[in-house]
């Protein structure tokens, strides 16, 4: 497929510099990019590649457009990484129609909507423009929103609902029983069933083998524009804000509630009945182990001990900056006392 800087501007909008007419056929990074790939420059701290690139054209910021060498080619944006992620969407939607235009021409037949060998409930719903990939299974009550995606090996449970125009990628399983038991006198395990659903709001993205647990006797929730990375556990009755980001390997214990707008590292683990405040990121691999009401940016790493000693560890801890405080002040007394040096 091609596209020339004309048609990207009419489409996306932008500053242009340089010819209209100039032809890209793929989008790469600076370093790599060839004289027929389009590219950009999201930070500061690559804006020397911009004097070695061999782009066609290049996304950049105002500021950084003065970096770029005279012949070089630009398309000038406030938000270079933004636009780059809409050129992104409007070069893959194409991509799929130069496809299909050419398998039309070969003959070949539309792709069916439900691939045969997924199974889905007679009383399931399933809208007509969504897509539902090979053995898949929607589970009887299930309901996959209008223009949504299911790739492969996509599992929806009894009653779960899945919004529009969300991708669900390969493995995803919505609606698996919460991790809830109660321990007899014996010692033994008696399962709690699960008696909820999981409902997800429009425009999600779920990354493979991600599991959202059904709710014990309120439904989970991930509400409009959540994005989760691949290998995520949700637990059961956890709620998550709008446009809220959880990277891979989170893990979110149950009935935890994320506001909106918040990022997740990869790793990091949020334990049970805690709530995040809208706007809170936490680092990459910590642990939240207390409940956030303020926005802002957290992390938090402790080595493995034995949990008493842990908790009096770290109670310590949180007082290291006052108890520094505190020494600081008493040496300077101290010199005080002393008096200038003889």
């Amino acid at each position: 497929m091609q596209a020339k800087l004309a048609d990207i501007i009419q489409a996306l909008g932008g500053q242009l510099r340089g010819s209209p007419d100039t032809v890209l056929s793929s989008i790469k990074p600076l370093a790599q990019a060839t004289p027929e790939a389009l590219s950009f420059l999201s930070h500061a701290r690559y804006a020397q590649e911009l004097q070695t690139t061999q782009a066609g054209a290049v996304i950049v910021s105002g500021e950084s457009a003065a970096l770029a060498r005279p012949e070089q080619a630009l398309i000038v944006t406030a938000q270079p990484y933004l636009y780059y992620a809409r050129l992104s969407q409007w070069w893959a939607k194409r991509a799929r129609e130069h496809d299909r235009l050419a398998d039309g021409e070969r003959g070949a037949p539309e792709p069916a909507q439900i691939h045969p060998s997924s199974v889905v409930h007679p009383q399931a719903q399933v809208a007509a423009s969504a897509r539902v990939g090979p053995l898949c299974v929607i589970e009887r009550g299930a309901v996959v929103g209008e223009g949504t995606w299911l790739k492969s090996h996509v599992s929806v449970g009894e009653g779960c609902v899945i919004g529009r125009d969300c991708i669900l990628h390969a493995g995803v399983v919505v609606g698996a029983d919460g991790f809830g038991f109660a321990q007899d006198s014996q010692g033994h395990w008696i399962k709690i069933e699960q008696l909820a659903a999981v409902r997800i709001g429009d425009g999600v993205e779920i990354g493979a083998n991600t599991c959202i647990d059904r709710g014990a006797l309120v439904d989970t929730v991930i509400e409009d524009g959540v994005k989760l990375d691949n290998l995520i556990q949700i637990g059961h009755n956890v709620h998550i804000g709008a446009h809220s980001a959880l990277a891979g390997c989170v893990g979110v214990a149950g009935s935890a509630t994320i506001g909106r707008h918040c990022t997740v590292g990869g790793g990091a683990v949020i334990l049970g009945h805690l709530s995040l405040a809208d706007s809170v990121h936490i680092s990459a691999a910590s642990v939240v182990t207390r409940s956030i009401a303020a926005a802002g940016h957290y992390s938090g790493f402790f080595p493995l001990d034995d949990n008493a000693q842990w908790e009096k560890n770290a109670a310590a801890l949180k007082q290291l900056h006052r108890l520094r405080q505190r020494i600081l002040t008493l040496e300077r007394e101290n010199a005080l006392r002393k008096g200038p040096p003889a």
